[in-house]
């Protein structure tokens, strides 16, 4: 979105803000950053975001639960990819322990097997051991942790 030549009013800055809230889960920060980019000031910025918090536009560990269920069921990620993201936008550990308590652990390790055997069938390897350490590689640019992969690569 391109930043607008005029500056917005407080009012149309709290629309917007609401509108943009209402259509996708978003966290404090990324609503922060989005009125940042539409030419708020300090003040208007703090108040929008109380008033967001306060009617429930913005929550916190919902949209860390959301985060957590549409990466691991989307992108295939593992807890510590999205743990960092979530890290990175400020929210707060209590948040993102929560919410990575929401993954099943069979259906944690079903999902990584199941990639680990899509990725092998496409790796060009010399032996057993340059096979498993481009599959540990896999797994760890993915998030899961070295004790699960190993365990799946069992």
């Amino acid at each position: 979105m391109k930043k607008s030549d005029r500056a917005f009013t407080y009012d149309e800055l709290l629309f917007r803000a609401s509108a943009y809230c209402a259509a996708s889960e978003h966290c404090v920060a990324e609503v922060r950053d989005k009125l940042r980019l539409w030419g708020a000031n300090a003040a208007d910025t703090a108040r929008i975001t109380a008033y967001l918090l306060a009617e429930k536009y913005v929550d916190e560990p919902r949209y860390c639960e959301a985060f957590v269920r549409d990466k691991f069921r989307f992108n295939h990620w593992g807890r510590i990819k999205i743990g960092v993201m979530l890290r990175s936008k400020g929210l707060s550990e209590g948040c993102i322990a929560q919410a990575l308590s929401q993954i099943a652990d069979d259906e944690y390790l079903r999902m990584l097997s199941e990639l680990l055997r899509a990725k092998s069938r496409t790796l060009k390897f010399r032996d057993e051991y340059d096979r498993r350490a481009k599959l540990l590689r896999f797994a760890q640019s993915r998030g899961f942790e070295m004790d699960v992969a190993l365990q799946c690569l069992e």
